[in-house]
């Protein structure tokens, strides 16, 4: 099957102070998020001179894809800043692209880390007729090559530490009502939760590590909406009244260090560390390993070649979608929120 380019798809970052506020108002709107929260996520970007890491990251990562012998044009579009998703649609027509796989940068399933990426392209498509039809890569949380970095950042984190230390896997907190509706109904729901543990015993496994923890992080809706916990520093908290003086976080859910990671986890996990006398160490994300443009490379062989899907888990292989469609009924629908009186 022949294919033209390559679209990576990700989630857009401010690139200067300007920018945080219209940016966040993207990210959330419709979402009924109360203006004193993006108070306290403007302040967060601008502690980093307004400027979030993701977009340089994702250059990067795609020219390391390009530095591996990749033929096909690589378009980079994005959810929620510039370069919108729907302009590079449109350029991609310009240049007369037919067909295209889609590279979202997320590893899971569920809405916001797999379903919302389908909406990204029906909405890209819906503002450009006659765009190229676009097939979106399957989840790769259990590919042998994503697992096996996070094993050697994990390794590499730890040689920093002096003594014994706790591993604990974090990932991206998503309300609790979503997270069940993660997946078709015939499974039961949960499939985002249900992956990151799996990912994570993957990489523990490999480690020879039996004892680890699994929490969440980034939380921002309101506080009467359950959302997946433990909190990451709430967590160290409980670590530390257990007697544990050292933790390694592995940030399994993220692919890259962008700005969810240095805030919540350089910054504020690693400085409530410090105030109990704990060591901190952070485990690297794929994005700057080899491995992942390998990984990236082998999906879409996937598709040109026919290569066989390599994947380290009992999974259904999932995620695959061609113009934005659910790559089962009913998977992973948005959750609908309560009308308010």
């Amino acid at each position: 099957m022949s294919f033209d380019a390559l679209l990576w798809l990700s989630f857009g970052g401010p690139e200067g102070p300007e920018d945080v506020r219209p940016f966040l108002e993207n990210v959330v709107r419709g979402r009924g998020v109360p203006p004193e929260r993006l108070d306290e996520v403007e302040a967060h970007y601008q502690h980093f001179g307004g400027v979030s890491p993701i977009n340089r990251l994702n250059h990067e990562a795609m020219d390391a894809v390009r530095a591996t012998g990749f033929e096909l044009p690589i378009y980079f579009g994005n959810r929620n800043w510039h370069p919108m998703v729907e302009d590079t649609v449109a350029q991609m027509k310009a240049d007369g692209i037919k067909r295209a796989l889609v590279f979202p940068t997320s590893a899971y399933g569920g809405y916001s880390a797999c379903r919302q990426y389908d909406e990204d392209i029906l909405r890209a498509l819906a503002a450009v007729p006659d765009g190229p039809e676009l097939v979106k890569l399957r989840q790769f949380f259990d590919h042998p090559l994503f697992i096996g970095a996070f094993a050697d950042g994990v390794r590499a984190a730890a040689e920093t530490l002096s003594g014994s230390y706790r591993l604990v896997f974090t990932a991206h907190s998503v309300p609790v009502s979503a997270d069940k509706a993660a997946g078709p109904p015939e499974e039961g729901g949960y499939r985002y939760s249900r992956q990151v543990v799996e990912a994570s015993r993957l990489v523990a496994a490999e480690l020879g590590i039996t004892e680890y923890d699994v929490v969440w992080q980034s939380r921002s809706g309101p506080p009467q909406i359950p959302w997946l916990e433990p909190d990451i520093v709430d967590h160290v908290d409980a670590l530390h009244a257990k007697g544990v003086t050292g933790v390694v976080v592995c940030p399994i859910g993220f692919v890259s260090d962008h700005l969810e990671v240095v805030w919540d986890l350089d910054t504020e996990a690693r400085d409530r560390c410090v105030e109990l006398g704990m060591e901190f160490a952070r485990a690297a994300t794929p994005n700057s390993d080899p491995r992942f443009a390998e990984l990236v490379v082998e999906l879409v062989a996937e598709h040109l070649e026919g290569v066989p899907a390599r994947k380290l888990s009992s999974f259904t292989v999932a995620g695959c979608t061609v113009n934005g469609a659910p790559c089962a009924p009913l998977c992973c629908e948005p959750v609908k929120r309560p009308v308010r009186a």
